[in-house]
């Protein structure tokens, strides 16, 4: 019971702001500059109305679907290994055109693109301390990446990132890094009673560090934000044209930034950096990977629509959600359209594809339970999406799940490059933090396995 109390907490945590730091003005303040900046963005795509998505309350008249009897609304999905003019792709030298391909329709339509003359970041160390993560000797750093604001003054962006590593290290090390929070002072997480080791300390345990990524420290997570932060920065204040980048992307790029401080710490190995993520932070996760070839592994937790679920899918959360005010930011503008006047199968991609682009790197697809977690995140569209991308690791020598029917639950599928479990618990990663370890000790062990 305390596990799925804490599982809970964490999907509350995830998505509603974080305590009180704010005031219910404030937030109000937020929504409403929100709203006006989604308008603005429809008007520049001259769309008059959105479909509404679907509730996420099970007993809502418009309650999100979790039959899976009706959850097939397509009739097929874009081919990854057909080139646009139809032309199969044949093998790895191909596929590598055909990633550019299917990168721009990301780019165009779903996540927006980078701005070719972004500001360059210098790392700052702000400290370093030696500490214990329960009975582990631990170094700890506490870093700051700060954006040259030269061209625009009024907006400052600064990174911020946690180096955590064992003290009596040999030789350069791998890090997983995770998207996570900069909790208010004196904020603690409940604390489980159970003799499990966190996920710290599991990494520790293996001989490897683990890092920790603010993204909201450089980008909000709401619409009002995109004035502000990177985006803001780079857009000398200004609005959003429809195919730049939205927070995901943004979120991706604060990774990339961390991994170039990583490249210059002897500790690191620059080969051996993974990445985590659970909910929206999930879908962060798997577009940096997508985005970023230094990444070498990545552990996507609960990601659902947006990330690794099948978008044409009629099950849980859907892409009128997130074209929403509450969830646009995330995307480009031109994303919008597909919540009207265009729907989801007009899309030119989808979740498998975003997968395949990890391809040959290997990606892990976690979700909770679904009488726990809930069915909005739609752990069977995680799982196709990843059984659609095996033919692209397929065709580079990789292997996918190794089965094609939806297992039950507790089902660890590792033996493959494409990995995916399905845990008893709620909206968190921690179940999987064992499997996921177990999984990349095959890519991370000296020699690997």
């Amino acid at each position: 019971m305390k596990k799925i109390i804490l599982s809970l907490f964490v999907a509350a945590l995830m998505h509603t702001p974080l305590m009180s730091q704010f005031s219910r003005q404030s937030w109000d303040s937020l929504n409403k500059l929100s709203a006006s900046d989604h308008l603005q963005m429809m008007k520049q795509l001259r769309i008059d109305s959105l479909r509404p998505g679907p509730s996420g309350n099970p007993a809502a008249a418009n309650a999100a679907n979790s039959d899976e009897s009706k959850a097939t609304t397509y009739t097929s999905l874009p081919d990854p290994l057909v080139f646009k003019n139809g032309t199969p792709v044949q093998d790895s030298d191909d596929w590598q055109k055909r990633r550019l391909e299917i990168l721009e329709d990301f780019s165009h339509e779903v996540y927006g693109y980078i701005p070719k003359n972004l500001p360059a970041v210098k790392w700052e160390i702000v400290s370093i301390k030696d500490s214990l993560i329960n009975s582990i000797p631990v170094l700890v750093k506490e870093l700051l990446g700060k954006a040259d604001n030269s061209s625009f003054p009024d907006i400052k962006v600064e990174i911020q990132l946690s180096l955590t590593i064992p003290r009596m290290i040999k030789a350069p090390i791998p890090v997983i890094m995770e998207f996570g929070f900069n909790f208010p002072p004196g904020w603690k997480m409940p604390q489980q009673n159970t003799n499990e080791p966190g996920w710290q300390e599991q990494l520790l345990s293996h001989g490897w560090g683990y890092a920790i990524l603010v993204p909201t420290s450089f980008q909000a997570d709401n619409g009002a934000g995109l004035r502000e932060g990177i985006i803001g920065l780079a857009n000398k204040g200004a609005p959003r044209k429809p195919d730049d980048w939205g927070t995901l992307r943004a979120w991706a790029w604060g990774a990339s930034c961390a991994i170039d401080y990583f490249e210059t710490d002897k500790n690191v190995d620059p080969k051996r950096i993974g990445i985590e993520g659970l909910s929206r932070y999930g879908k962060a996760a798997l577009v940096a990977m997508a985005y970023e070839p230094r990444i070498a592994i990545g552990f996507i937790g609960s990601s659902g629509a947006g990330g690794a679920k099948i978008l044409r899918r009629n099950f849980g959360e859907q892409v009128e959600n997130l074209a929403s005010s509450g969830e646009y930011h995330w995307f480009a503008g031109n994303f919008i359209k597909y919540a009207g006047p265009l729907t989801p199968n007009d899309l030119p991609v989808d979740a498998h594809e975003l997968i395949a682009l990890c391809a040959p790197r290997p990606v892990f697809i976690s979700a909770g339970s679904a009488s726990v977690e809930g069915t909005w995140v739609d752990a069977k569209g995680m799982f196709l999406a990843g059984l659609y991308a095996e033919p692209v690791y397929q065709i580079l020598g990789k292997k996918g799940y190794g089965i094609k029917d939806f297992p039950a639950e507790e089902t660890t599928l590792i033996d493959g490059d494409i990995a995916f479990r399905q845990h008893n618990g709620g909206h968190t990663t921690g179940p999987n933090w064992p499997y996921f370890i177990q999984f990349a000790e095959k890519y991370f062990s000296d020699p690997p396995k």
